[in-house]
Order: C-alpha cells, then structure tokens, then sequence
C-alpha cells in the first residue's frame, strides 16, 4: 500500500494523466485501477522506485500496456 507523500503523489500523477489520455474522468480510472483490478496496489505502488524515474509518456503507456496485458477495457 501507499507508504508516505512521495508515493501518494505519484499515484495522483498516474490516475490524473492516464485519465487526460484516454479522456475519461481521473474517478472512473481510479475506479477501474482498483476496485476493477487492483492494478493500483498490485502493480503501480510496487512499481514506484522504478516508475517515477521515468517520463510522463512511458509511465503512462506501461500502465495502458499493463491494463491490456490484465484485460481491463475501458
């Protein structure tokens, strides 16, 4: 789970730029990172040391790619 700010704030960042890519509501990909498939908790919060050091761009599409890779359709 989220351990301090750092990654509290990353999480924000993921939800709010996956959401403006996909052009939905920054609550409806919350809602389908987690309670559709915990990729959330599964895979982003465990992801963070390796995730935030990269750009907007390739944090966004490992995401997309990690919720095609789990079949979650949005």
């Amino acid at each position: 789970m989220i351990k301090n700010r750092k990654e509290l704030e990353f999480v924000i960042f993921c939800v709010e730029n996956t959401a403006i890519r996909l052009g939905m509501s920054a609550e409806k990909v919350y809602e389908v990172l987690t309670s559709e498939s915990d990729i959330l908790n599964k895979y982003i919060v465990p992801s963070y040391d390796v995730l935030h050091t990269q750009d907007k761009n390739y944090i966004i599409d490992d995401i997309l790619d990690v919720m095609k890779e789990r079949g979650v359709s949005v």
